[in-house]
């Protein structure tokens, strides 16, 4: 017979085929309450008619059709046959792949600039699965003797007038310059001074007609004029530059962003070629931006379009100065490269500039702008020795990553991977792009993307299809009747029902069926939840939800199981060592545990002497557990509070082998423990490289002061053996003559020594007497005057006769 699940609505029984695939439930029909099956009688016969019908709807308990979808390995143990899994891969073909040229400039044969290739190759086609990304290789190589327009745009505000003198022979001399380069260039001129309102400008009569302060003769100010379309004569240059003359304005911004505008959009009136492009700003001033024109009371943004009549631009009373990110993106659609020349005082304000303009350069101006063509030469260099690799928009859940392989083999990555440095004429760069999907669009099956060197004209043009669908569904069986009597179309092996209809073979109607019935049959255990609150009941089955990472998933017949919720370790999922299966982790061979963190691969609590755990313990989930507390360490190695081995057993050792010590009268009673092995000297005894267990080399004093060598050592963990050296190293008696000696030698010189000492202290106790006595007597003074009220004691007679005699 055959095994059967039982699925109940309205209490009456209805009948399913258990299928070969363990858990997997296949309804046969099922018409509101009641149960249909084939009508041929015969059991085989209708064993055979049932698997036809239902066969390419096997279906996991609780999963929905989306579950079909699924990773190859999941699906065959699902039980689906590699035959019939369908896994549409992501492909590359390219279509133009013209190889890049090798131009020399000595050829005499010349290519147009559209002949010249300097980017490999020129179109693909990529058809994208979502979630795996595909990858090609694209190559740049700078062509030898590629031409060169070069617009020279120049602020002719009055500041600027030495400037202008110096700039009218620039024509012919960059001409001769660029020959060094490129055989093909050519040159144009504008200039720009500010917007003809106020406050920009002073708008009395007199001022419109000559700007300029003092004597000087000006030109009416303007906004921007095209005085020289590119051209090839250099001579025609200079002619048309000589005639030039200098404007003036009131504020110190200029107006240079207008006159920017119009030359990157206006390219029929420059006459710029799909060649390299260069722009030279040549200002000692700042500029204004977007907003500004308010002051003018001008508010309308700035429409990026062409103006020129006349070559002049005429509307720059009307339209807003543009944005830095207006003008970025202009220059960037026609791949103009910008040189700002400016002076000293301006050049922090064009570096922060610069660093928001991909592809340009910041060069000093002197102040008569005489080194011009040295600061153009090293910008053009500067630009050129370096590409950029920038794309459009690209279609919503696209993303694109560049890998850069540079010159000598330096790779980049990230931002970095979009670009190559210190790039010379001839060198070839390759860039390893890889372009993934991460959905379907919502509209439309193909998008265009360009891929394009920022400053080159040559892009990359790539076709992106997405594969969003199985070739199955193009194939569908409309009205098929393994879809309850044609109440959906079958494809890829699954009903897609008709509006009104649902369940798996549509067998339900949204208008007939009763909810309260078919939701007992999605509660577990007559529970409250429906599907677990993990997913829906549809048709009296459980659909499980899908979570937002694919991987995730919930299943069962209630959607009762998932494998996310499992015990984690180390933030790991089971550990990272085991799979989760409704909510139990099932772990890898060698782990155990409730999330599969406890390895029992025991190398880990290998010591040294290859003992696990150093036979103070045993082995769990890879680490030691000690049995005897005092031990610690990875391999139980470690005893901070014991006395040492050697300590230890001294007292047993030294009674033993010597018969002395404390023990020596219990030696037989506490000292039996070990086996005591006598060796003649120390280079006897055992070493530890020797051994394959824990040895210990010991040495000790005894009360004598005398020497005794010994080890250590615990074999299978149980019998103890020590080796010890039989002879004692006591140190040699003294001898007393010499000590004697040294004795009365010693005290003799202290005594000597101190006499020294006390007769040194009293000579130099004398001599500062003697000097402090010699001292008092020097500054002694004797007073010989008499004291009047003195009287002498002696009365002294004079002999008047004696005279003397």
């Amino acid at each position: 017979m055959w095994d059967a699940c039982l699925f109940f609505i309205k209490g009456q029984q209805c009948r399913l085929l258990k299928n070969l695939v363990q858990s997997t439930c296949l309804p046969i029909t099922m018409s509101n309450t009641k149960c249909q099956v084939p009508r041929s009688t015969d059991e085989t016969e209708a064993k055979t008619d049932i698997s036809l019908a239902i066969m390419p709807i096997i279906k996991l308990c609780g999963e929905s059709k989306s579950a079909r979808c699924d990773e190859l390995k999941s699906l065959i143990t699902k039980g689906c046959s590699k035959a019939k899994i369908e896994n549409p891969r992501g492909s590359i073909s390219i279509d133009k792949d013209k190889p890049v040229t090798n131009r020399m400039k000595d050829v005499a044969e010349k290519l147009k600039p559209d002949q010249i290739t300097q980017i490999q190759p020129q179109k693909l086609t990529l058809n994208l699965r979502s979630g795996e990304a595909q990858t090609f290789k694209l190559k740049f190589k700078r062509a030898e003797d590629y031409p060169i327009d070069l617009y020279y745009l120049m602020d002719l505000s009055f500041s600027m007038k030495d400037d202008l003198e110096n700039v009218k022979n620039l024509g012919t001399d960059l001409m001769r310059e660029m020959q060094e380069i490129t055989s093909d260039f050519r040159i144009g001129f504008g200039s720009f001074v500010e917007k003809t309102v106020m406050p920009y400008i002073s708008t009395t009569p007199a001022r419109l007609l000559n700007p300029c302060t003092s004597n000087e003769n000006c030109t009416s100010p303007f906004s921007y004029k095209n005085v020289l379309k590119l051209t090839e004569n250099g001579q025609q240059f200079n002619s048309l530059v000589s005639k030039q003359q200098i404007s003036g304005n009131l504020d110190s911004p200029e107006g240079g962003f207008d006159a920017i505008m119009q030359v990157a959009v206006c390219g029929d009136a420059i006459g710029w070629r799909n060649v390299t492009r260069l722009l030279v700003f040549s200002t000692d001033a700042g500029f204004h931006f977007a907003g500004d024109g308010k002051l003018g009371g001008i508010v309308l943004p700035n429409d990026g379009k062409c103006h020129l009549e006349n070559n002049m631009y005429t509307m720059s009373h009307y339209y807003d100065y543009p944005s830095i990110a207006h003008l970025v993106q202009k220059l960037s659609d026609n791949n103009i490269q910008t040189i700002f020349a400016v002076t000293e005082e301006f050049q922090p304000v064009y570096k922060e500039l610069k660093n928001l303009i991909p592809k340009s350069a910041v060069g000093t101006l002197s102040s008569n702008s005489s080194n011009v063509i040295k600061l153009i030469i090293d910008s053009y260099n500067s630009l050129s020795s370096e590409v950029i690799l920038e794309n459009n928009k690209v279609p919503e859940g696209v993303s694109i990553k560049y890998k850069s392989i540079c010159k000598n083999g330096m790779v980049g990555t990230e931002e970095n991977g979009r670009k190559c440095s210190n790039i010379s004429i001839g060198d070839e760069v390759s860039f390893d792009i890889t372009i993934e999907s991460q959905k379907c669009p919502s509209q439309g099956k193909s998008e265009t993307i360009r891929i394009k060197p920022l400053g080159f004209n040559e892009d990359v043009e790539i076709v992106l299809n997405f594969i969003c669908e199985c070739e199955c569904s193009k194939g569908g069986e409309p009205l098929s009747k393994i879809c309850h009597n044609g109440n959906g179309t079958f494809e890829c092996g699954a009903c897609r029902c008709n509006e009104g209809r649902i369940g798996r073979l549509c067998e339900c109607s949204t208008d007939e069926v009763r909810t309260d019935d078919l939701d007992g049959n999605c509660r577990k255990d007559n529970g409250t939840d429906i599907c677990s609150n993990n997913g829906d009941c549809v048709c009296g089955t459980c659909e499980c939800k899908k979570r937002e990472n694919p991987e995730e998933r919930y299943s069962g017949k209630f959607c009762e199981c998932d494998n996310f919720n499992c015990d984690r370790s180390n933030n790991k999922l089971c550990g990272g060592h085991g799979r989760c299966e409704c909510r139990v982790c099932i772990c890898d061979a060698n782990y155990t545990g409730s999330a599969c963190d406890c390895s029992l691969d025991t190398s880990t609590c290998l010591a040294a002497n290859k003992q696990i755990c150093n036979g103070r313990g045993t082995c769990e989930c890879g680490v030691c557990k000690c049995t005897n507390p005092k031990f610690q360490g990875p391999t139980c190695e470690i005893c901070p509070t014991c006395p040492g081995v050697c300590a230890e057993h001294k007292e047993c050792v030294q009674c033993r082998a010597f018969e002395t010590g404390e023990k020596k009268d219990t030696c037989q009673r506490d000292c039996s423990y070990f086996n005591l092995i006598r060796v003649k000297d120390r280079d006897k005894l055992p070493q530890p490289a020797d051994q394959s267990y824990p040895l210990s080399h010991c040495k000790e004093r005894d009360a004598n002061d005398c020497w005794f060598y010994y080890t250590y050592a615990v074999r299978n963990d149980t019998m103890r053996e020590v080796y010890v050296v039989e002879t004692l190293e006591c140190p040699a008696g003294p001898d007393i003559i010499p000590i004697v000696a040294g004795v009365v030698a010693g005290i003799v010189l202290i005594g000597l020594a101190l006499l020294l000492i006390w007769k040194l202290l009293m000579i130099i106790h004398d001599r500062r007497e003697f000097a402090k006595f010699e001292k008092e007597k020097m500054n002694a003074k004797w007073d010989t005057g008499e004291n009047p009220i003195y009287k002498s004691a002696v009365t002294t007679v004079v002999n008047p006769k004696y005279e003397g005699k």
